[in-house]
Order: C-alpha cells, then structure tokens, then sequence
C-alpha cells in the first residue's frame, strides 16, 4: 500500500513539474523497464533467493537413488553418513 502510494505522489509531482509530454516519456520509459525479460528475470530469481533464505526447512541431501528416475532426499540434520 505505502508503495502505491509513493507511486502516486510521484507520478503527480513529475507530472505537474515537468509537464504532460515529459510524465508520458517517463512513464513509457517505466513501462519498458517493468515488462522487460531482464527485469522479469532478476525479480524471479531475488524472489527466490529470499525464499530460500528466510525458509524455516532444512536443506535436502540425495540417498542412494532407487533406481533410474527415484532419488530420495532428507533433510541433512537427519542424514547419517
């Protein structure tokens, strides 16, 4: 909510300062930014670097896999070696 609001505030601030034609480039500029590949990509993988950080379960370890395709994994505080 506090970032929509921010948002808000200054969209109008460089609105009213710089004009409609300059808010419309730098809105577009904003646009190009946000629904880019690269900026998709590096929000996706910061999202998952803070998922895994702040996740409470323990790191998983392969055993001995069953067969070909079926690999077990526990958590590596109860796997014994």
């Amino acid at each position: 909510m506090l970032r929509l609001i921010i948002g808000i505030a200054a969209g109008y601030v460089l609105g009213t300062k710089a004009g409609r034609a300059r808010y419309e480039q730098i809105s577009a500029a904003t646009r190009a930014v946000a629904g880019s590949p690269v900026t998709r990509k590096l929000v996706l993988v910061g999202r998952q670097r803070l998922s895994d950080r702040l996740s409470t379960r323990a790191p998983l370890e392969p055993m001995v896999p069953l067969d070909e395709r079926t690999t077990v994994l526990v958590p590596q505080d109860q796997l014994r070696r």
